[in-house]
């Protein structure tokens, strides 16, 4: 793929499973790991990548379930597709590149490993920044914020959050009903539902996607494992996720170091959620926002300014 020019790539065994990166920049840099969501690869960063290149170590992994790592069946419990998992595997990813500290930022389900990762190491991340998501479990406990269709009267159906959430995050609760019921019905046309996806939560359909980029999504999704790690994701956000995400809050752990939020304006978080302080009610360090005029694939539909403002935000205090 041209547009890495200058990035290797290799699958790293960690954590017990093969985890597939990329790496690129200069090594003497400060490390920034990015981690991509669904129902994409690591190719999300392709054009953010090249922009920090010359001043990061940049590492770009497929989570596993996704792109060319490993997908394996999913538990009864849905435990090895857990953030905590995932989070494990990127962590393990960097000690065996000889990563000790690192920046992280991560998009959508990379997001919410991102933040799992931020709790269960914390001493590992300099600063988090997070993509166009709310805390997993504020979405589900309909934690809303905002008053989704501004002029709709009182009690009308299209102005309930709840039925907007519903209708919008569809995929949230399709995903989760117990294989391989998705997987079948996903399977039996992979392309238009993957485009259905990217096209949908975008800006102007498929046009902010490199053709190279697109190629690699179809190539990575329209596979029977790919779809059941995707599904396996999900099935675990719904569960074992939540039970560590409440444990966590329980325990009064929140996020160690500053943090940065960007989301979109056009897109679903915007609608429904106050994300700026959802996080903030999260995270112990400084924690500032703002929304960016994109839908909901920010690296791509906005490479420069997504790269400016992840620069910007990991300068800030640095010696």
């Amino acid at each position: 793929m041209d547009w890495f020019d200058g990035f290797g790539a290799g699958v790293h065994r960690v954590n017990g499973v093969d985890i597939f990166a990329r790496l690129g920049g200069d090594r003497r840099k400060p490390a920034l790991l990015l981690l991509h969501g669904f129902p994409q690869t690591h190719a999300l960063w392709h054009r953010v990548a090249r922009r920090l290149a010359a001043d990061y170590f940049i590492v770009l992994p497929d989570l596993r379930g996704y792109g060319d790592s490993a997908k394996p069946p999913g538990a009864p419990d849905h435990a090895n597709y857990s953030k905590r998992a995932m989070a494990a595997d990127a962590v393990a990813l960097m000690s065996s590149l000889g990563v000790e500290h690192f920046f992280l930022c991560g998009h959508d389900r990379g997001g919410r490993v991102s933040h799992r990762l931020a709790l269960d190491h914390p001493g590992r991340v300099k600063k988090l920044c997070v993509l166009d998501i709310a805390p997993t479990l504020d979405m589900y406990q309909g934690h809303w914020g905002r008053i989704p269709v501004p002029g709709e009267p009182a009690g009308r159906l299209e102005a309930n959050p709840h039925f907007i959430f519903a209708r919008s995050y569809y995929h949230w609760f399709h995903l989760i009903q117990p294989a391989p019921l998705p997987e079948t019905m996903i399977g039996g046309d992979p392309k238009a539902y993957l485009h259905a996806k990217l096209g949908g939560w975008g800006s102007g359909g498929l046009s902010y996607i490199e053709p190279q980029a697109l190629a690699e999504y179809e190539r990575c999704f329209c596979r029977p494992e790919a779809i059941h790690g995707a599904c396996e994701d999900y099935r675990a956000s719904a569960g074992i996720d939540m039970v560590h995400d409440q444990a966590s809050r329980d325990a009064g752990e929140r996020i160690r170091c500053d943090t940065l939020v960007l989301w979109g304006e056009r897109g679903l978080v915007n609608k429904l959620f106050r994300p700026l302080e959802l996080w903030q009610a999260q995270c112990e360090g400084r924690v500032g926002g703002r929304a960016l005029p994109s839908g909901h694939f920010i690296p791509e539909e906005l490479p420069r300014e997504t790269a400016e403002a992840l620069a910007s935000f990991f300068r800030q205090g640095e010696a």
